[in-house]
């Protein structure tokens, strides 16, 4: 799988409100970490079962993170870069995620090299994992799909305070000739970031 990470901190990059909501009050944060019965509210989920799984996956008690937003959508607008999947169809997501909170896991974490006060806060521990991951990802067979991982700046409200950290994008695509074959190129990369990250987990980021 095509895998590649940036971090992304300048003034026009996206930025993450955790918890968020919508100016319209319409949609808001699902906290799925710790109530996994809620995910029937989340649209994307409910309509891709794919992606409910990984959401299934990504907030399990095992694995490192939790997550946040995310979307899913089938385009036919490729880039040039995109001209070497020879493909007519694209399916895309993206998830964003954050490193989780609960005790036993970032316990566990603090183990490693990285001995910041908190995971959330500490670039050079989201610096590792986006590495680690794509590394991961460059070690699976050859699939028509592509993996991004972004490390953006986050701000998390606590205790009516707001403390600046980050969080990571998961973007992945899947290519193909057909909207049929694109979402299933695209579930198995999904799986296969799902895999990687719960192989991460396991680990730790050190």
């Amino acid at each position: 799988m095509d895998a590649d990470f940036s971090i992304e901190l300048g003034r026009e990059d996206p930025v993450l409100d955790f918890p968020w909501k919508d100016s319209a009050g319409k949609l808001a944060y699902v906290d799925l970490k710790r109530h996994p019965e809620l995910i029937a509210r989340i649209e994307e989920a409910e309509k891709f079962p794919e992606l409910k799984e990984f959401l299934r996956v990504m907030n399990s008690a095992r694995s490192m993170v939790e997550t946040a937003k995310c979307d899913a959508w089938a385009t036919t607008e490729l880039s040039a870069e995109e001209e070497v999947y020879d493909a007519s169809h694209k399916f895309v997501s993206y998830v964003d995620v954050v490193f989780s909170n609960i005790d036993v896991r970032e316990s566990s974490l603090r183990q490693s090299s990285l001995r910041e006060p908190s995971l959330r806060e500490s670039l050079p521990a989201h610096e590792q994992f986006a590495r680690k991951l794509v590394e991961l990802l460059r070690r699976v067979p050859e699939t028509p799909s592509a993996a991004e991982v972004c490390v953006r700046r986050c701000y998390f409200g606590e205790g009516g305070g707001v403390r600046q950290g980050f969080y990571c994008t998961l973007y992945v695509s899947g290519y193909g000739n057909d909207s049929a074959s694109a979402r299933q190129n695209w579930a198995v990369a999904l799986k296969l970031m799902g895999n990687a990250i719960m192989q991460l987990s396991a680990s730790g980021v050190g």
